[in-house]
């Protein structure tokens, strides 16, 4: 064991504590990642679930003064609406994109025939910066459509993102915030926004171009447990293997903690036997 001795030395204890503190961080993301996973498949099997319901009237699911919270439980229900665009409150969300492509997201209230509005989704528009206004040739028919799509959750602002203004009126936003939205509009609104499917009669132009469904893959934080895994076992199988490689090389390459404890002995010899 005296060959290991080097091991008590300060910086290979501070070496010791950073690959423990390494490997407890590495394996706590590796599991967090899991719970990302589960949480993925979870979220997966209620969308499959509330798709496969059968489709119904917007206002048989959807009330205005409901929380907004109601979107989490009805997210991807398949609904229609029959109503006409009022394309005067249309609002455009910035900072999206498709397939790759810059742009932003056109939303604009549908009204009802009970005075009330569902916020719609209504689809992409190829952009290089957030749009004044949306060109004469996306908007919607000036007539009565029926629409079918899926119901959404409002979206509300994380940790980090961009954050609208709380009062005035606004005509572009950063996300698809209903409640912001409905504050500003002089009718009732329903506490979730619909993403667009189909329309009658369809858009005139090629423009908005539809907004897809989100893939329900499972995304990739399986492969990422499996790295932080791999990685915390690297360093648990490696560490060992170094210290013994520095342990069998002691004699031969000591390191210079060694040389100036022996450089210090030679200094007190020579003290204790002057001449």
């Amino acid at each position: 064991m005296g060959r290991y001795r080097f091991a008590l030395r300060p910086k290979w204890i501070l070496s010791h504590v950073l690959v423990i503190l390494l490997v407890v961080v590495m394996v706590n993301l590796g599991f967090w990642q899991l719970r990302r996973l589960h949480e993925r498949r979870a979220h997966n099997a209620a969308v499959r679930a509330n798709e496969a319901q059968p489709v119904a009237p917007v206002d048989a699911l959807l009330h205005p003064g409901q929380p907004t919270s109601v979107g989490r439980d009805l997210a991807f229900r398949r609904v229609t609406a029959r109503g006409t665009y009022d394309t005067a409150n249309e609002i455009i969300i910035g900072a999206r994109s498709l397939d790759g492509e810059p742009g932003v997201w056109v939303v604009t209230p549908l009204r009802l025939a009970d005075g009330s509005a569902v916020i719609v989704l209504r689809g992409f528009l190829p952009s290089q910066g957030t749009l004044e206004r949306v060109p004469a040739d996306a908007e919607p028919p000036a007539e009565q459509v029926t629409v079918s799509g899926l119901v959404q959750q409002t979206q509300t602002r994380g940790l980090f993102g961009p954050t609208d203004p709380a009062q005035g009126r606004l005509t572009t936003m950063a996300r698809v915030d209903v409640e912001r939205m409905a504050q500003q509009l002089p009718y009732p609104v329903a506490p979730a926004y619909v993403r667009l499917q189909t329309q009658d009669p369809p858009q005139p132009g090629p423009q908005p171009r539809i907004v897809p469904e989100p893939a329900l893959d499972e995304g990739p934080h399986f492969s990422y447990a499996v790295q932080w895994f791999t990685f915390s076992t690297i360093a648990v199988a490696g560490y060992p293997l170094i210290l013994h490689r520095r342990a069998r090389q002691g004699d031969q390459m000591p390191d210079r903690d060694d040389e100036a404890d022996d450089h210090e002995r030679e200094e007190a010899a020579r003290a204790g036997h002057p001449g």
